[in-house]
């Protein structure tokens, strides 16, 4: 009976998941300047796979420069100058050791107008918006489905002739 209630007092630590354990600039903080990188540091390595982290400022545009770099409890992002002042938010979604996917966000306030360029709204495609589209139209591929689909079914659909 005591080892059984010893077996399960010790499984409850080995459940855990990893944790966001700090963050710079540290969540909540002000800071007059932004910091040449953004860092979350976890309680645990991560998988260097699949990782995302971000920056979005006051204006909902993107200010990380560039794909995160993971090192063991640490994942970071460059930034560039920061821009307008007001709150940034910080979000991350990687992969524990443990394959479990760990996301948030943390904030920070930038207290001092930068002149930073921002990069584009994030998940957005700028281009498409705009209703200006490098890649190829659609429709001459549906207008040639449709086209592909209806001979089919009048090739299936014919009535053999009388002739023997």
């Amino acid at each position: 009976m005591v080892a059984a209630v010893a077996a399960l007092l010790g499984a409850g630590v080995a459940g855990a998941h990893a944790t966001a354990t700090g963050s710079t600039p540290a969540d909540g903080s002000s800071v007059a300047a932004g910091p040449d990188q953004a860092v979350i540091t976890f309680n645990e390595p991560m998988q260097s796979s699949f990782a995302t982290l971000t920056v979005v400022g006051p204006d909902g545009n993107l200010w990380s420069k560039g794909a995160p770099t993971v090192q063991g409890t640490t994942v970071s992002v460059p930034l560039g100058e920061l821009g307008p002042t007001g709150v940034y938010t910080i979000a991350y979604r990687v992969t524990s050791a443990d394959g479990h996917p760990v996301s948030g966000t943390r904030t920070f306030t930038l207290t001092e107008e930068g002149s930073g360029t921002p990069g584009p709204k994030p998940g957005g495609n700028s281009a498409a918006e705009d209703g200006d589209s490098d890649g190829l139209p659609m429709w001459p591929f549906i207008v040639a489905g449709v086209l592909v689909f209806g001979g089919g079914l009048a090739f299936a659909l014919r009535r053999p002739s009388g002739k023997s």
